[in-house]
């Protein structure tokens, strides 16, 4: 009887685990691992960006913060000090690097790269370094600014430019004249001579097929923001003035400080859509096309070249700006 009941025994563990096969480990829930790099202290999209990165840190492991300065903005320290302040409304100062970059231009600064100490160089030098961590998933690097701090990083340590995928709001394409792109032509060129994997979220002023159509009233930042996000213990002191606990009450200061523009008047969110399409692909339209590059500040189009990048347009506005109101409600 005991030697049935042992055969027995054996016989269920086999039937059970003999041809059990442990499961792959799922990694699609992986965070994202971000460099967010910010001209903050230009308009006021660039603090609504950070504000919807920091309020979807399920989805995104954010490596630091670096800045760089464009022409409406101050110098760099403006920018950085602009981050900061958000960094602070969001509890993550201490927790997420700021990192101060490039003040000047790519052509006044690239043949300057054997300084240890030449302009951006902090935020030049973490790129690289954490670009390196990643060689089986890319780094993300949402730039929303010229691309100097890129450019340069590209330029001193061309091995990491399989080791990130470039995200970056600028330009019109295909027309001229956008903010990021005019401050520093030449870095994007750069980056597109590059083979690191670029993908370019469009503007386009006045049309309804870029990130400029991405927008909001002072009425509804109003009507929406008020005390809105975590509420921190020491205010800060914003850059037009007055102290604030929260970020939504800073929000509707930024809206009372800026210009309006359209029918009804209103301002776009540029920055915050480009992070919004890095988290959910398809609150916009993606389309591989040849790379092209900017001759005279127009762009000439390239057919047979071989170098492909992406191109975002046609956002869900209703979806990415429903998306912006609901995390920085259930802020955690």
């Amino acid at each position: 009887m005991r030697t049935l009941i042992t055969f027995l025994f054996i016989s269920s563990f086999l039937i059970l685990f003999g041809s059990f096969k442990p499961k792959k480990a799922d990694f699609s829930s992986k965070k994202l691992a971000v460099i967010f790099d910010t001209d903050a202290n230009n308009e006021l999209d660039d603090q609504h960006a950070l504000a919807y990165l920091f309020s979807n840190q399920g989805y995104f492991d954010i490596k630091a913060i670096t800045v760089n300065a464009t022409r409406n903005g101050g110098a760099v320290d403006s920018h950085y000090k602009e981050a900061e302040r958000i960094m602070k409304l969001f509890n993550v100062r201490e927790k997420i690097p700021l990192i101060e970059g490039a003040n000047g231009s790519f052509s006044e600064i690239k043949d300057d790269l054997k300084n240890a100490t030449f302009d951006g160089f902090k935020a030049v030098d973490f790129i690289i370094s954490e670009a390196k961590r990643h060689t089986d998933e890319k780094l993300v690097v949402i730039a929303v600014g010229k691309l100097t701090n890129m450019a340069l990083a590209l330029k001193k340590d061309p091995t990491i430019v399989n080791n990130i995928r470039l995200v970056w709001l600028g330009a019109n394409y295909p027309d001229p004249g956008e903010y990021n792109l005019d401050n520093d032509i030449e870095s994007m060129n750069y980056v597109l001579k590059t083979n690191v994997p670029f993908e370019m979220v469009t503007v386009r002023y006045g049309k309804p097929s870029g990130t400029d159509a991405v927008r909001v009233t002072q009425t509804e930042i109003n009507s929406k923001m008020p005390g809105v996000g975590p509420k921190i213990k020491t205010p800060i002191v914003g850059r037009h003035g007055g102290k604030f606990n929260n970020f939504g009450d800073y929000s509707i200061n930024l809206f009372t400080h800026i210009d309006y523009h359209g029918d009804p008047p209103s301002r776009s969110l540029f920055d915050m859509a480009a992070v919004a399409i890095v988290k959910n692909p398809k609150w916009a339209q993606a389309t591989e096309i040849p790379c092209p590059i900017m001759v005279d500040k127009v762009w000439k189009e390239q057919p047979k070249n071989p170098r492909k990048i992406i191109v975002w347009e046609h956002f869900n506005k209703e979806d990415i700006i429903a998306n912006f109101y609901k995390v920085l409600n259930n802020f955690k």
